[in-house]
């Protein structure tokens, strides 16, 4: 099997334009579906120990559902990604507002982030790897922020079963960037999401008050529900009494990558399915990952044939940590003019015999 690249129609926005959907298989087989509204991953087809093919990402059929509030199903994340408090923070001395839009807080960029834009779209093939850019340019002032930002996006599926994207941003004045990819998987390809198993190689989280904002504490894993450097299932302790699952409902949190350098990628996180085989690892080059459970999902979104009841999916976030403009000692999220923002994630997909 050679690696191909089609598109077909995806529907229409309110205002008319129309939108894509660029379907990405590899030699093996291997599918990921990526429309340019929102950059959005609809579907990835990965196949069992048996060769058995499942759709093992969460999202709808068509444009309209993901048109409306959805709850980030496999979009692209900016300007900033996760959570600012308040809304607002304080940028060279002036304080900049944001829109609110969740709760008294800012989430992914706003209402209109980047998830609910449509990007230009440039599909490619290069020997046996194929892919999509996507390019935006994010005016002065949009959903807030300060400066024009033109952001460059780039998915590629290579013949390795890696699925590789790379964000590029460069600025006009200073301006906070966290940009993110926001799939849902489910490696079983149905059901609930508790006995997968999760590796990730952190020893630290960011702890969040009961709004889920960062307290600004980097708190060890050793000893809690959190420690995952070693493989448990999702589901083992996701109930047990500990503050910081009951003001997540779960896990909706920013963990600290064990990291050698900066810009250095390696393993963040893995996880597998025991009964499928199927495995994820992600690799980044980003200092943390925000592991969501699928808190929020309650069964009344349905998509491709499923319900997506409490937490039928999970996310692996490659970002910054949540609200570093306002957390001093968290890394720096400030791009400014004559400065590039770049960074690379890259998740694999494999089985276990």
């Amino acid at each position: 099997m050679q690696a191909s690249i089609t598109q077909s129609a995806f529907g229409h926005l309110p205002d008319g334009r129309a939108a894509t959907l660029f379907t990405l298989t590899n030699p093996n087989g291997l599918v990921v579906k990526i429309s340019d509204f929102g950059g959005i991953i609809t579907e990835i087809h990965a196949p069992d120990r048996h060769g058995a093919m499942a759709d093992i990402t969460l999202g709808f059929d068509n444009l309209a559902p993901y048109v409306k509030e959805s709850p980030y199903f496999g979009a692209l994340i900016g300007r900033y990604g996760n959570r600012l408090r308040g809304g607002r923070f304080t940028l060279d001395g002036q304080l900049v507002q944001l829109p609110t839009n969740d709760g008294a807080h800012h989430l992914h960029g706003g209402e209109l982030g980047y998830h609910r834009v449509l990007w230009r779209a440039i599909p490619f093939h290069q020997g046996d790897s194929v892919g999509l850019t996507l390019i935006y340019r994010s005016p002065d002032g949009e959903q807030g922020y300060p400066g024009t930002l033109d952001v460059t996006v780039v998915y590629e599926l290579s013949a390795g079963n890696d699925l590789i994207v790379t964000f590029d941003a460069v600025t006009d004045k200073p301006t906070p960037v966290n940009l993110t990819q926001h799939a849902y998987f489910n490696l079983a390809g149905q059901g609930d999401i508790l006995g997968h198993l999760l590796q990730i190689d952190a020893d630290a989280f960011t702890p969040i008050d009961s709004t889920l904002i960062p307290t600004g504490e980097l708190a060890p894993v050793a000893g809690t529900a959190f420690d995952f450097r070693k493989p448990h299932a999702i589901g083992e302790r996701i109930g047990n009494d500990e503050e910081q699952l009951r003001h997540g409902s779960g896990y909706d949190h920013n963990f600290v990558l064990d990291k050698p350098a900066p810009r250095a990628m390696r393993l963040a996180a893995r996880v597998h399915e025991p009964v499928s085989g199927r495995v994820l690892e992600l690799f980044t080059e980003e200092p943390g990952v925000q592991f969501y459970s699928g808190n929020f999902l309650d069964g009344s979104l349905t998509g491709k044939g499923r319900s997506y009841g409490l937490r039928s999916g999970f996310c692996l976030e490659p970002q910054h940590f949540p609200d570093s403009p306002n957390q001093s000692a968290f890394p720096n999220t400030i791009l400014r003019p004559g400065e590039e923002y770049a960074t690379v994630s890259r998740y694999t997909f494999s089985v276990e015999k």
